[in-house]
């Protein structure tokens, strides 16, 4: 066990810790979070060894072989192969010893090497090294290379197989899916659920955390807190705190009345949609969670969009690609006002060069390419930063668009972006990555799109941007197409999702969870069948004896039996949760409940609203798991 006791630290004038306390258990899997600035990465430091506490102590450390992943990696003639490997200091220090005691000859000492390579399954090391990069989204040819021919992005994968590479009982991970797409992030969310050792994980992907971790450790006014459950459950148990610890709550029931009163105008128009249903769910509870965030410095609004004529984008018969290299082929696709669609698809099958397509960045390589009058798009990517001026400030970027905007108007749309007072004055050259995506965000909102066009939206963004971001995607009118690697942004925003795959684009026919599966069970969808099977075949098909067909039907309806009775009953008691969970609803919509007199009514219905939703969620679980078996029994289920 790992203990942190009565921390305090201080960097410059700024107090991070102050009687700080923490417990990290062994195979504990925790998400750090807080506020950017907070000390998360000071944290790590401290437990690395790298900077001391002003007062208090790390207890348990001694013994512990400590991996973690660097935020950079310089540019070298290593081969990218040997780097990984090298994370593995141990086995890598042998395999170079056996290298040279072989060139010299001196066979007397290769034995010895042999042996200890055996005894740490040392000859294993490479095909683990190459089976990481391959689940990074590297090819086999990429081991051979040299990391200087990586761009960054790439680098920082390598940074992160080279972590993942040493054995290890802590293991230390700041933001790694940063620049990774969402088939890499699933890979790597499963490697960590197997990883045996103690997780402590910096990252801005509430499902990546929510699937990775099993407690939270969030920063707060100079402590460390606690939480059980990833970061879904973090949010309830904060909100329930916060309630009880504030007399009034007005800001919160105001939010919440302003979503429910969004839930309501967007449920006519969701029906049609399968993500939509789960989209109207993820609003009610970020209804119940505004409180947990209500301190969050990030508000912002994409200003209503002029109406363009449908289709606003129409692409037919379409072939994508650069180099004259199609990576996509016969694509028909057509993006309408209030379209909100997800763009999914392995790394390289084409995705961002589909988006760059769209917008006209890129040209066809063949078919047609139509936009409509009116149709104006904002485009972001990651390069999107490399466009700022940084010798300017956030004010003037907004200013040298509309020059005869109101200098007020301009700071309170900044504002909502936390470029507030004198930091939308500040030049950008020493912004962190964040603030830089911020301010580029800020500078696509404001020229009033109506098509959004988002790839990779939410890379250096913390977790309250992030919330921001979808609140604000939410409640624009406009159409959208996001690439992302953040699901529960994808959840929220996206009604339909659109997937690449061998050279096609095509409308998934499922949500993101079976795609999630999908990708899991590492398979493509069902193929053809392919060639008929042989003459013989069909012959010994048609000769299986028919009593043995009505015995077979027999014993599938007896087997189907109990699981269509517990279907019924789940479904009784879904039914039952949800009215309890109406009733509860429409007691927290009275403006009356948060009153002072009224505190221990509305903590209990918290904490009953919680209980219930709890129980719902492990009821429909069960439900889809009965209701997935009872499918498989039936025939061409």
């Amino acid at each position: 066990m790992i203990i942190l006791r009565d921390l305090s630290l201080r960097r410059a004038d700024r107090l991070l810790f102050e009687e700080a306390n923490a417990s990290l258990l062994p195979g504990q899997k925790i998400a750090l979070t807080g506020a950017n600035g907070c000390g998360k990465s000071s944290l790590f430091a401290m437990l690395l060894g790298e900077l001391q506490a002003d007062r208090g102590e790390i207890e348990g450390l001694q013994g512990q072989r400590i991996a973690h992943m660097a935020q950079d990696v310089a540019a070298s003639e290593e081969v990218a192969g040997d780097f990984v490997l090298g994370g593995d200091a141990a086995v890598a220090g042998l395999l170079k010893e056996l290298q040279s005691a072989e060139a010299r000859g001196d066979y007397t000492a290769a034995a010895a090497l042999h042996s200890q390579l055996e005894a740490c399954d040392g000859y294993a090391a490479e095909r683990r090294a190459l089976q990481l990069m391959l689940g990074l989204g590297f090819e086999d040819k990429d081991a051979r290379r040299s990391v200087g021919e990586f761009s960054g992005g790439w680098r920082v994968r390598l940074a992160l197989a080279r972590a993942l590479m040493m054995p290890s009982d802590l293991l230390l991970l700041d933001e790694p899916t940063n620049h990774l797409d969402l088939d890499t992030t699933l890979w790597l969310q499963n490697f960590l659920k197997a990883y045996r050792g103690t997780l402590l994980l910096i990252s801005h992907d509430r499902d990546f955390i929510d699937a990775s971790c099993s407690a939270v450790l969030h920063i707060e006014q100079q402590r460390l807190n606690s939480y059980k459950g990833g970061y879904s459950d973090f949010e309830r148990q904060r909100a329930l705190r916060l309630a009880e610890q504030r007399a009034s709550a007005e800001k919160h029931a105001r939010r919440r009345a302003e979503i429910e009163d969004f839930v309501r105008r967007f449920r006519a128009k969701a029906t049609k949609a399968k993500q939509a249903q789960s989209r109207l769910k993820e609003l009610a509870r970020m209804g119940e969670m505004a409180l947990a965030h209500e301190d969050s410095p990030f508000e912002f609004r994409f200003p209503e969009p002029p109406r363009g004529r449908d289709p606003l984008i129409e692409l037919r018969g379409a072939q994508v690609g650069y180099d004259k290299t199609p990576l996509i082929t016969g694509a028909d696709f057509s993006l309408r006002n209030g379209d909100r669609m997800a763009l999914l698809g392995r790394n390289g099958s084409g995705k961002t060069t589909f988006l760059r397509t769209l917008c006209g960045e890129l040209p066809l390589l063949a078919g047609e390419r139509h936009s409509s009058e009116g149709c104006r798009i904002a485009y972001f990517d990651q390069q999107q930063v490399d466009t700022l001026d940084l010798d300017s400030s956030a004010l003037l970027h907004l200013q040298r668009i509309t020059p005869d905007a109101r200098e007020q108007t301009l700071r309170d749309f900044l504002g909502g972006f936390d470029f507030r007072g004198k930091r939308a004055d500040a030049e950008l050259r020493p912004f962190s990555g964040g603030e830089k995506a911020r301010l580029a965000l800020a500078i696509l909102a404001w020229q009033q799109p109506n098509v959004l066009v988002l790839d990779e939206p939410t890379n250096h963004l913390d977790l309250e941007m992030r919330r921001a971001l979808e609140i604000a995607l939410l409640e624009f009118s406009g159409a959208v197409i996001v690439v992302s690697h953040d699901r529960h942004l994808l959840r929220s925003t996206a009604d339909s999702l659109y997937r690449i795959a061998e050279g096609h684009l095509g409308l998934f026919d499922g949500d993101l969870d079976a795609y999630e599966a999908l990708i899991l069970r590492g398979s493509d969808e069902p193929k053809d069948s392919g060639p008929q099977r042989a003459e013989g075949a069909d012959k010994q098909k048609t000769t299986v004896d028919r009593r043995d067909q009505r015995r077979a039907a027999a014993e599938t309806r007896a087997q189907r039996r109990p699981l269509e009775q517990a279907i019924k009953k789940l479904e009784k008691r879904m039914a039952s949760l949800e009215n309890k969970l109406s009733e509860i609803e429409t007691a927290l919509a009275d403006p009356s409940i948060y009153e002072q007199e009224h505190k221990a009514k509305l903590t209990e219905l918290l904490r009953e609203q919680g209980s219930y939703r709890s129980e719902l969620e492990a009821v429909e679980g069960e439900w889809l798991t009965k209701q997935e078996s009872l499918e498989a029994m039936t025939p061409g289920g």
